[in-house]
């Protein structure tokens, strides 16, 4: 459960490591504050191993993309990259040294929790809570078959041709449907770390899979919204298909 996760803060402005700990324990969370690389590896050898660490990127001694890359490389908890630097090219070489996601200071708390909650649900499988729960999902008129990557139309069932690409972003959305998903978020989940950081192709995906959806005469192409400044929703709920 998210609300009982341990979240490792570190970040070596006191003020900042207080407020936030402080916030993320009225939520419900539990907080280990730290200041630097050393009393994380001491953490992690030790326990609580924490379920998601918040990273502060300019850290005295080791700094916090090297600690990043060495926790990626062991297998460890997800992390959510702190940094007062903005740039596209900061953003890239962040998520390269994988982090899971990426706040900008000075941020807001609130958009903070929201980054937590979803890094958490992903490192969970929260994410795909409805594939396990049944292996066809209906949305509006269609039926998503996820075992077998195929997707149908109506009674009889007719098929939706779709390439696979177009397939793996329908997929995404009826997996989490009713929630608002970057673009780089579709990206990853789609092309994994493959994807170039500056490609605006996830855009012509979504044109292409709402065209396709039309043609074939799904209502469902009307339900895949763009949400200004954020990325897209499936705003339809999903259920298991008989």
């Amino acid at each position: 459960m998210t609300d009982a996760a341990t979240i490792a803060i570190v970040e070596d402005d006191d003020d900042i490591r207080c407020q936030l700990a402080s916030y993320l324990e009225d939520e419900g969370f539990r907080v280990i504050s730290l200041e630097g690389g050393a009393g994380l590896d001491r953490l992690i050898a030790t326990g609580p191993r924490p379920n998601l660490v918040v990273l502060d990127w300019m850290l005295p001694g080791e700094d916090g993309l090297s600690i990043c890359r060495r926790l990626r490389e062991a297998g460890g908890p997800p992390v959510v990259m702190l940094t007062a630097k903005d740039e596209d090219i900061d953003r890239v070489l962040g998520l390269e040294m994988g982090a899971d996601d990426y706040v900008s200071k000075p941020f807001s708390s609130r958009v903070l929790l929201a980054r937590i909650r979803a890094v958490l649900r992903r490192a969970n499988g929260a994410p795909a809570a409805a594939e396990a729960a049944a292996e066809r999902l209906a949305v509006a008129d269609l039926v998503v078959d996820l075992a077998g990557r195929a997707v149908t139309l109506g009674e009889p069932a007719r098929d939706v041709p779709l390439t696979s690409a177009e397939y793996d972003l329908l997929h995404c959305f009826v997996t989490r449907p009713q929630r608002v998903l970057s673009r780089d978020q579709l990206l990853d989940w789609t092309r994994g770390r493959t994807a170039d950081a500056f490609d605006r192709t996830i855009d012509v995906q979504v044109s292409r899979l709402r065209h396709k959806l039309d043609d074939a005469g799904s209502t469902a192409s009307s339900l895949i919204k763009t949400v200004r400044n954020a990325g897209y929703i499936l705003a339809a709920p999903v259920k298991a298909a008989p």
